[in-house]
């Protein structure tokens, strides 16, 4: 399948200079689309680290939307975050010109990319987490989540099941409430976007708990969660060349039943 990839548009501004997004396009779009966010620790990674991803939903008709954002050592916490939401407003206005429905986007993303997208999911309107990027007063709300082995709450002091040192998003001697506020499970609630959750039980990096405490919270919240764990599988694994099919087809059929009509899934008749 022809995908076609437009490098280096700009989405936005953050930090005194531009932020840069590559756009991928189906040669036979279906009309939705999904923002990619890498990951790296919110210190590191590029855009290049979700191309595999990106052009296995393009395989499926997804508009795919790659989006860099500055790091931590560059801007502190929350800018990430304004600056995904940024690449959100872009995509969603852009939409109407790749024959997208604004009201047919989804995030993707991969461990700290997978923080940032629910985060993204779970804090639509929220002043201090908008930013102000570019495309003001344009709806970051998202019709769908796909958390690739994920963080999803942070600790200080005693580690919780399934957490990650604050440390990592917030810099020394974090406070506890702003490690609460950037921790998506705080979100979870019954309007909470459909959740697509991909882990590996190998992994040492984030623990698969993470992914389970957060289906868990999720689906008791009322909202629609659905979870996949791959045996023995460490951190980063999807991305890799071999995995990249499989799961990004399993990520497509989530997507399909929450975005578009999703009635070749239905019950036979």
């Amino acid at each position: 399948m022809t995908v076609e990839v437009t490098k280096n548009l700009v989405y936005g501004t953050g930090g005194g200079r531009d932020l840069l997004v590559d756009l991928y396009r189906p040669h036979r779009p279906n009309g939705a689309g999904v923002l990619m966010v890498h990951g790296g620790g919110w210190r590191m990674g590029s855009r290049e680290m979700v191309t595999g991803q990106a052009e296995g939903l393009c395989a499926a008709g997804f508009t795919c939307a790659a989006c860099e954002y500055r790091f931590t050592p560059e801007s502190p916490w929350p800018a990430q975050l304004h600056d995904v939401k940024a690449a959100m407003r872009w995509f969603r206005a852009g939409a109407p010109g790749w024959d997208l429905d604004p009201n047919r986007l989804a995030v993707l993303g991969n461990s700290a990319g997978g923080h940032l997208a629910l985060m993204l999911a779970g804090t639509v309107g929220e002043p201090r987490f908008e930013g102000d990027g570019g495309n003001p007063g344009v709806d970051t709300s998202v019709a769908a989540v796909i958390a690739v082995f994920p963080a999803v709450s942070f600790y200080v002091g005693e580690r919780s099941s399934g957490s990650t040192n604050a440390e990592a998003i917030l810099g020394a001697d974090p406070d506890p409430e702003a490690a609460s506020l950037a921790s998506p499970i705080r979100y979870a609630r019954a309007d909470f976007p459909p959740t697509f959750l991909l882990h590996g039980n190998g992994d040492k990096v984030v623990p698969v708990t993470a992914s389970i405490n957060l289906y868990n919270a999720l689906v008791q919240a009322g909202a629609v969660a659905e979870m996949h764990i791959y045996a023995e599988q460490p951190h980063s694994w999807a991305r890799w060349p071999n995995w990249t099919g499989p799961t990004m087809a399993e990520a497509s059929v989530f997507l399909e039943r929450y975005m578009l009509e999703g009635d070749r899934y239905a019950a036979p008749a």
